[in-house]
C-alpha cells in the first residue's frame, strides 16, 4: 500500500516568503502546493521558476473564490496563467510542476495535452464549501477521464455522520489514486487517517499562515508528524481517540501518541469532534476505533450508549473513558483517580480531613471530583449557576450546594481551603478576568486559598491569574490530565504508560 504524501499548502503573498516556509518544513513534507491565487499580481509572472527554486515536487493551484480560493479574474486570464506556468518544459522534470490542480469543470484540451507531454499529473478537483458529498465514488469516476488523473473531493460536512460515510465509502475504494478531504473541525480524522481512506495525500498548512486556511481545517506538518506519527499509520493501525465539542484545546493526543511511540505500538489517537455523542459512537463502530476519551459535554450522555460500566461510573454517573471489549462498549471513569493523585501531589497530603472544599460546576468532571473529595474525607459545597444540578451532586455525597452568584460569597469564604474549578469557563481564554472567562469573577482571593483549575490551556486562566496575584497556591489541570490519561492508556492497551520523562 502506498503511504499518503504530506503536502504543504503555501499561501504567502510572495514567492520568496513561500520558499522560506519550505525550508523550515522540508523535513516534514513530501511536496508543496503553490496557491498562486494568494500571490501578489506581479509575483504570478514568476511562478514558472517556482519548482526549480523549491527543489521539491510542486502542485500548481489557482483556486477560484467559488471553490474557496482568492482568484477573481476571468477564466481566460486564469487559463493564460496556467499556460505561462507550464510553458517551456525543462528536460529535468524536477524543474517542472509535478502536479497541476484543475477543477472538475475546467477542461482546456491544450493544457491537458501539455500535462500529458510534460509528465505533469492532473489533480481533478471538486470542492463543496457548504455541503457534504455522498456519491464520492461516482463523482471520482466521472472526473477521471484518463488513467493519469487524480480525482480529489473536498467537502464541508454538516455532521460527523457525513465524515463517517466518507470512511465507509473509502474502505473498498483503492482502485486508483484519489484524494478525499472532509473540511473543518469535524473533518480532522480525514486529515490524520489518510492511510485508512487510501488518500494519495493529505494537505497541511504552516503555522505562519494557518489563518488563511482556518475554515478548511488543516493541521501543520510538524504536529502531523510529531504528535500523530502520521508516517507510521497504516491499515493495521489501531485507532483510539477523544470526543467532545467543541474540543478546541486538548493535549490528550500528544500524551497518548507519545506513549504508543515509546512502547513501539502501531496505534494512533485522534480528535473525534461532534456535538452529538451518538455520532461519535457510529464513527467508532464504522472505522474500528477501539476506545475513546470522553470530555465535555458527553461524560453523562455517553451512559446510555454503554453495554457495561464499572463501579465508579455507576456511582459517579459519568464516564470519561470507553473501551471496546468483546465487541461491546464498556465505560470507565479515570477522572476521579487522576484528580485524586493530582490533588495529593498539589497539597502534599494523603487525606482532606478538616479541609473545606469549594467545587465550582456540576458537570461530569464535578461529579468525579465530588466522588474523590468524599473518598479523601473532605467536606464540600458545590457551586453552580443552576442550583438544582449542584444539589444532585451535593445530596449524593452529603455536601452542601449553593448558587454560583455574588450572593454566595459568604459560602465561598467558608469553603475556601481548597477551591476546585471544574467548568470549561476560561478554556482557551487569555487576558484580563471578566464575567465571561472567570467563573469566580466576583470573589476576592485572600491569598490563603489552594486553587486548582482543571483547565490546562492556557496554562494560567484569568481566574488563576487573579489567585496568583493574591498569593494563593495554584495549579492548572495538566497533572490531572496526565494521571487520568495514564490510566486510560492502560485501559486501552493493557500496558503501563511508564515514566513520561523518557
Amino acid at each position: 500500500m502506498k503511504k499518503p504524501l504530506i503536502c504543504l499548502t503555501l499561501t504567502c503573498k510572495t514567492i520568496q516568503e513561500d520558499l522560506k516556509i519550505i525550508e523550515k518544513y522540508r523535513p516534514y513534507i513530501d511536496c508543496v502546493e503553490l496557491r498562486a491565487d494568494h500571490l501578489e499580481e506581479d509575483e504570478c509572472l514568476h511562478i514558472r521558476q517556482f519548482p526549480r527554486l523549491a527543489n521539491i515536487p510542486c502542485i500548481l493551484t489557482i483556486r477560484r473564490r467559488i471553490d474557496g480560493g482568492l482568484y477573481v479574474g476571468g477564466e481566460s486570464a486564469r487559463t493564460m496563467l496556467f499556460a505561462r506556468a507550464m510553458a517551456f518544459a525543462d528536460q529535468n522534470e524536477k524543474n517542472n510542476f509535478t502536479y497541476v490542480d484543475f477543477e472538475d469543470d475546467f477542461h482546456i484540451p491544450s493544457l491537458q495535452d501539455a500535462c500529458m507531454a510534460f509528465g505533469t499529473r492532473i489533480i481533478r478537483s471538486m470542492h463543496d464549501m457548504n455541503n457534504p458529498v455522498y456519491d464520492i465514488v461516482e463523482k471520482c469516476n466521472a472526473m477521471r477521464k484518463t488513467g493519469y488523473e487524480i480525482p480529489k473531493i473536498a467537502f464541508q460536512p454538516h455532521t460527523l455522520d457525513d465524515v463517517t460515510h466518507m470512511f465507509e465509502v473509502a474502505k473498498k475504494f483503492n482502485d486508483y489514486d484519489h484524494i478525499l478531504c472532509a473540511m473543518g473541525p469535524l473533518g480532522t480524522p480525514s486529515r490524520i487517517l489518510s492511510a485508512i481512506t487510501h488518500s494519495y495525500l493529505t494537505y497541511t498548512s504552516p503555522i505562519e499562515t494557518m489563518a488563511n486556511t482556518n475554515a478548511i481545517g488543516h493541521l501543520d506538518p510538524i504536529t502531523l508528524n510529531e504528535v500523530y506519527n502520521f508516517r507510521d499509520i497504516n491499515e493495521d493501525t489501531k485507532i483510539y481517540g477523544i470526543t467532545g465539542w467543541p474540543l478546541a484545546h486538548t493535549s490528550s493526543p500528544e500524551l497518548h501518541n507519545k506513549g504508543y511511540k515509546k512502547h513501539g505500538m502501531n496505534c494512533v489517537y485522534v480528535p473525534i469532534r461532534t456535538p452529538k455523542l451518538a455520532e461519535a459512537i457510529r464513527f467508532c463502530d464504522s472505522v474500528g476505533v477501539q476506545g475513546m476519551s470522553v470530555t465535555v459535554p458527553h461524560k453523562e450522555t455517553v451512559l446510555p450508549e454503554l453495554d457495561r460500566i464499572d463501579e465508579e461510573v455507576a456511582d459517579i454517573r459519568a464516564s470519561n473513558t470507553i473501551v471496546k471489549e468483546d465487541g461491546v462498549w464498556a465505560g470507565y471513569n479515570t477522572d476521579a483517580s487522576g484528580f485524586t493523585k493530582a490533588l495529593q501531589e498539589f497539597l502534599g497530603v494523603e487525606k482532606l480531613h478538616h479541609r473545606r472544599v469549594a467545587i465550582i460546576g456540576a458537570g461530569g468532571a464535578a461529579r468525579a471530583i465530588a466522588y474523590a473529595i468524599k473518598k479523601l474525607g473532605g467536606k464540600a459545597c458545590v457551586f453552580n449557576r443552576t442550583l438544582t444540578n449542584a444539589k444532585i451532586i451535593a445530596d449524593k455525597y452529603g455536601f452542601k450546594a449553593a448558587p454560583l452568584t455574588p450572593d454566595s460569597v459568604f459560602d465561598l469564604e467558608i469553603y475556601s481551603d481548597i477551591i476546585i474549578q471544574t467548568t470549561s469557563v476560561g478554556n482557551g481564554y487569555y487576558g484580563p478576568s471578566n464575567d465571561t472567562n472567570d467563573p469566580l469573577y466576583f470573589y476576592n482571593f485572600k491569598g490563603t486559598e489552594n486553587v486548582y483549575d482543571i483547565i490546562y490551556s492556557p496554562e494560567i486562566t484569568p481566574m488563576m491569574s487573579r489567585a496568583i496575584a493574591s498569593g494563593c497556591h495554584v495549579s492548572n489541570g495538566y497533572s490531572m490530565l496526565k494521571h487520568q490519561g495514564y490510566k486510560q492508556f492502560k485501559l486501552f492497551t493493557g500496558v503501563d504508560y511508564g515514566d513520561d520523562t523518557n
